[in-house]
């Protein structure tokens, strides 16, 4: 089965509110993007990325099936759970061969022009750090390659 699709809304926000509000589903990678509103999403999007401690029934949500939320760093905004920036950022660095290079860099250029064109406040782990640093001028530049 799938869930509603973005359609349907005017903003993701308000389809991924309607599709994973009120569930123990904590949105990550582009989702949290969207959500987070540093990334605009696509037209006609279906997936949905998420954290869930158990397989759903929507084919098109893309679980990311854990133990437990402990080790996930996380808010709740209007019954929406959302990973916050630091862990949103680190989890698709780790990932990065299998994201969406483009959320991922529109989303840290945004971070970076509406915070004092900086990237201060996103916690970059040791282990991403590499990576972060292979990227961050892409990032910076997104806007400016158009």
């Amino acid at each position: 089965m799938v869930s509603l699709t973005n359609s349907g809304f005017l903003t993701n926000w308000a389809w991924h509110k309607a599709v994973v509000g009120g569930k123990d589903l904590i949105l990550r990678c582009t989702s949290a993007l969207e959500f987070l509103e540093l990334f605009g999403g696509y037209i006609r999007e279906k997936r949905i990325d998420v954290y869930a401690k158990e397989r759903g029934e929507y084919e098109n949500l893309n679980y990311c099936v854990v133990d437990t939320f402990d080790d996930i760093d996380y808010f709740r905004q209007d019954g929406v759970l959302c990973t916050s920036v630091t862990q949103t950022v680190n989890d698709m660095l780790e990932d990065y061969d299998q994201i969406d290079e483009q959320s991922l860099l529109e989303g840290l250029s945004r971070y970076y022009f509406t915070h004092g064109l900086s990237f201060n406040g996103i916690h970059i782990k040791p282990g991403n750090m590499e990576r972060f640093n292979s990227i961050k001028d892409w990032a910076i530049e997104y806007y400016n390659e158009g």
